[in-house]
C-alpha cells in the first residue's frame, strides 16, 4: 500500500476542493491568491497521483465526475474539520480577553454602544470588538466569535439565544402627519407614550410614502395583515440597506416608515418623530448566537450573561 498516495499534500487538496466547489479554476484561483493556471496543474497532478479523472472539461467550464463528487464529499467535510479545529485553536488563545461580535449596524449604534460601558465596568480587562453585518454570519468562514441577529431563529451549527421578540412601530414626522392626524384624530400629532389605542385605515395611509428596510421586505405586509388592512391598496415607496438611513428619511419628511420600536424610542420620545398608532409583533425576534465550539470561553460567558442581564433588568445610563 502506498500510503504518499493515498495522503496527498494540502496544497493539491485546497485547489481540487475550490475547484470543485466553484466549479472554476479562475474562481479557485481568486480564493487561493494563486494563478489560475497553478491552480489547473495542481489540479493535474492530483489526478495523475490518484490515477482518476475529477473533472470533465467543457471550455472554460469544469465539471465533477461521479469520482470528483464523491472524493468532494469526503475531502470538503474533512477540509472543514480541519478549518473549525484551527479556529478553535485561533479562539482558544484569543478569547482569552477578546470576543470579535458581529452586530445589526443600527442596534449597535442605538442599544448596544450606550450600554457596553457598563461592561467593561464589570470586566474592565475584557475587549469587544464590533463589526457591522447585515447579511447573515457564517462563523465556519468569517473570523468571528459572536452575532446579534434578527430572524426566526432557526440557523443550522449555531446556539441562538432569544433577547426579545420585535415590535413594529408605524412612524413619521409631526410635519408629514400633522394633516392626517387633525382629520383622523382632531389633534396634533403625538408621540407613542401619548398614542391612543386606534385601528388604522386604508384612507389613514393614502397619499403617504411607505419607506422600507430592504432586509424586511414583508414588514409592510405583516403589519397590514395584524390590521386586516389590503397591503395591496398602499403605495410602498423607497427602500433602504440601514435601518438608521430609514429613520433619517423619515426625520426628514421622505416618507413614513415601519422600524422596532426599540430603535425609535430616543425619536418618538424628543418629539422629532411620531406615531398615531401602537407597536405591533412582527415574525421576527432579535438573538445572541455563537459555534458551539466557544461557547465555554471566559470571554463569550462574560458578554453573554451581560447581554441577557441588560435585556431582563434594564437600568439607565450613567
Amino acid at each position: 500500500m502506498n500510503y504518499r498516495k493515498l495522503t496527498p499534500s494540502m496544497s493539491l487538496l485546497l485547489a481540487f476542493e475550490a475547484s470543485a466547489r466553484h466549479r472554476s479554476f479562475t474562481r479557485a484561483a481568486e480564493e487561493l491568491s494563486l494563478t489560475q493556471s497553478a491552480v489547473s496543474r495542481q489540479v493535474q497532478t492530483l489526478e495523475a497521483m490518484l490515477g482518476v479523472a475529477l473533472f470533465q472539461r467543457e471550455g472554460k467550464r469544469i465539471v465533477p465526475t461521479d469520482a470528483g463528487r464523491a472524493y468532494m464529499t469526503e475531502v470538503g467535510a474533512a477540509l472543514t474539520l480541519i478549518r473549525n479545529a484551527t479556529l478553535q485553536a485561533l479562539s482558544s488563545e484569543a478569547l482569552g480577553k477578546r470576543l470579535r461580535v458581529a452586530t445589526l449596524p443600527t442596534f449597535g449604534a442605538k442599544w448596544l454602544l450606550p450600554r457596553l460601558h457598563r461592561l467593561y465596568q464589570a470586566h474592565p480587562d475584557l475587549q469587544i470588538d464590533l463589526h457591522s453585518r447585515i447579511e447573515e454570519v457564517d462563523f465556519s468562514s468569517q473570523p468571528l466569535d459572536a452575532a446579534i441577529a434578527v430572524g426566526d431563529g432557526r440557523w443550522p451549527n449555531v446556539v441562538a439565544h432569544r433577547l426579545y421578540a420585535e415590535e413594529l412601530v408605524l412612524i413619521g414626522s409631526p410635519t408629514v402627519l400633522k394633516a392626517k392626524e387633525k382629520r383622523q384624530r382632531g389633534g396634533r400629532a403625538r408621540s407613542r407614550a401619548g398614542a391612543q389605542t386606534i385601528r388604522p385605515t386604508v384612507a389613514m395611509l393614502e397619499g403617504l410614502t411607505l419607506v422600507r428596510v430592504s432586509s424586511f421586505p414583508d414588514a409592510w405586509r405583516e403589519w397590514c395583515a395584524h390590521f386586516g388592512l389590503p397591503h395591496d391598496a398602499l403605495r410602498l415607496g423607497p427602500s433602504f440597506e440601514l435601518t438608521s438611513h430609514l429613520i433619517q428619511a423619515v426625520v426628514a419628511g421622505i416618507g413614513v416608515g415601519l422600524v422596532p420600536h426599540m430603535l425609535v424610542e430616543d425619536e418618538l420620545n424628543d418629539g422629532r418623530l411620531c406615531s398615531p398608532f401602537e407597536p405591533v409583533p412582527s415574525s421576527r425576534s432579535y438573538y445572541f448566537t455563537y459555534p458551539e465550539r466557544v461557547q465555554r470561553h471566559p470571554a463569550l460567558v462574560a458578554f453573554r450573561e451581560w447581554l441577557l442581564h441588560e435585556l431582563v433588568v434594564p437600568r439607565p445610563s450613567v
